[in-house]
């Protein structure tokens, strides 16, 4: 199947009560653990990828490499732009074809976050699905941490949502980018951002929540939820296990296929972690 809009793949969770994961890739290997697991379980799902991780390869290759793996797949399946940070980032993976979008203002004040994310949906227009974030989501990605973090207002939202017509939110409701084993939901604030929200909620972070918070978020208005660091020390892990078990090791594909494995297996985790029932 070819890559769907982000606003396909939301209304199927929607209209089936399920929270599609969105998991970062960075190359060949993370991508193919990724799309094994989709298979596996037939969750309509986000592959995303951060500015921070094109240093290499650039966004036409990531969208190369994810649009010919899901040739065979028949999930849908978005490709997003996570923490588009600039304007930039956001024409840069418009121009590779990515058909979901993320702007990230929410270190702004208020209003700059509202002008620049409602130029971010105009640059998406109609057909590309646009997330933005409201509150500054603590924690590290990619060794790259907020100035600050800030929980989101729930008196904010419907004003933001209606100034930037976004279709889906990223909220701080005590989620915390990277693994961070303590994070919690805090699901009364959760509800009170669900109740002043017109659309569908994102929750980042996903990588350090247990999984009986996990497991509720649909209860809460949440279709998209963010995992990264799980995938990505799968992969090193893999790698790493196999030097430490032979220093001599060079069957390069061998590892690269163990840890394809072993993203797959991280992967269908989470998103069983996400949809208990399914």
């Amino acid at each position: 199947m070819a890559l769907v809009s982000g606003h396909e793949v939301v209304r199927e969770c929607t209209a089936r009560g399920l929270v599609a994961g969105a998991f970062n890739t960075t190359n060949i290997e993370t991508t193919m653990g990724i799309v094994d697991a989709i298979e596996r379980v037939g969750v309509p799902t986000f592959i995303q990828v951060a500015p921070t991780n094109v240093k290499l390869s650039g966004y036409e290759y990531i969208y190369d490499t994810v649009a010919r793996r899901l040739a065979d797949c028949s999930v849908p399946v978005a490709l997003h732009l996570d923490h588009g940070k600039s304007l930039d980032a956001v024409e840069a993976a418009l121009a590779a074809d990515f058909t979901s979008i993320m702007i990230d203002a929410s270190e702004e004040p208020f209003a700059e976050n509202v002008a620049v994310s409602a130029q971010a949906r105009e640059m998406c227009g109609t057909e590309v699905a646009l997330e933005a974030e409201l509150g500054s989501i603590g924690g590290k990605e990619d060794d790259v941490a907020p100035e600050f973090a800030s929980t989101t207002n729930p008196a904010q939202v419907a004003e933001f949502v209606a100034a930037v017509g976004c279709d889906m939110l990223a909220v701080s409701v005590g989620n915390v980018h990277g693994y961070a084993p303590n994070a919690r939901i805090d699901f009364d604030l959760l509800a009170r951002v669900r109740e002043q929200s017109p659309v569908p909620l994102v929750v980042h972070g996903g990588s350090g929540l247990p999984a009986e918070q996990l497991g509720r978020l649909a209860e809460f208005g949440v279709v998209k939820v963010n995992v990264a660091s799980d995938l990505r020390n799968a992969m090193i892990r893999s790698f790493g296990e196999a030097y430490a078990a032979n220093p001599n090791e060079n069957s390069l594909i061998r590892v690269s296929l163990d840890a394809v494995a072993a993203i797959t297996d991280v992967v269908e985790r989470r998103i069983r972690m996400l949809n208990p029932s399914v």
